[in-house]
């Protein structure tokens, strides 16, 4: 677990098992997960890592879309989940399914993801039957605001290239965007590709924001204007 400011922790990714970034931000009254995870153990990894730092265990967590890495974790966290209304009825679709070697590889297929996240998929459940899904226990449509007390954390809906449920979390008062995956392209059959329209349209979302740094899915830290590069030249490329 790394501190960013005052208020804002998160686990840093692991590329074998595709575990993404996990954030936490800790208010004055309550405390704010970022992101389920993609399995129970790396749920339960961050879990142990807010105990040794000292720090109190989450009451909420918030998620940023429906991608697996993100959200299988969250059916071993005892606390409320928030995520926006296209994101939960991907997971009600995703709890609805009866877990075993050829559900799992339709799941893959169906999300158009199997060549890049099977071996992710296998690593973190050698048993896919273990893959376990639960929906969001809190619904908002377009935005939503928490007050943990101290420090807000903004919920909002973003365009995105990377997924048609995408979240953004702003912490307005530590200058913290976390993105989840909404800054990567889409992956389509193994290749990583990027709508020009949605990305346009995603630069100028973030531009209206004020912050300074950014937490990506699967990224270190960057800054607003390490960011901001990324996504133009990207855009710039296409």
């Amino acid at each position: 677990m790394e501190q960013l400011t005052g208020r804002v922790w998160y686990l840093p990714h692991e590329t074998a098992a595709d575990r993404p970034v996990l954030g936490y931000v800790r208010g004055e009254r309550r405390t704010l997960m970022l992101d389920a995870g993609n399995s129970p153990r790396h749920a339960a990894l961050f879990l142990r890592d807010l105990r040794r730092g000292g720090l109190p265990a989450p009451d909420l967590v918030a998620l940023t879309h429906r991608h697996w890495d993100h959200t299988f974790g969250l059916c071993a966290l005892p606390i409320p989940a928030v995520a926006c209304l296209t994101t939960q009825r991907y997971l009600e679709a995703f709890s609805a399914i009866r877990w075993d070697e050829a559900a799992a590889l339709d799941f893959l297929d169906g999300e158009g993801i199997r060549e890049f996240s099977e071996g992710h998929l296998r690593l973190e459940y050698p048993d896919l039957s273990r893959i376990c899904v639960r929906p969001a226990d809190l619904v908002f449509r377009r935005e939503l605001e928490i007050d943990l007390g101290g420090c807000r954390c903004v919920l909002r809906t973003l365009t995105s290239s990377h997924s048609d449920d995408s979240v953004l979390i702003l912490v307005p008062e530590e200058g913290v965007l976390f993105l989840g995956d909404a800054g990567c392209e889409a992956c389509v059959r193994g290749a990583w590709i990027d709508d020009p329209v949605l990305l346009r349209r995603e630069i100028a979302e973030l531009e209206a924001l004020d912050f300074s740094v950014c937490l990506n899915g699967h990224t270190a830290p960057m800054t607003r204007a390490e960011l901001f590069d990324w996504l133009s030249g990207r855009l710039a490329a296409l």
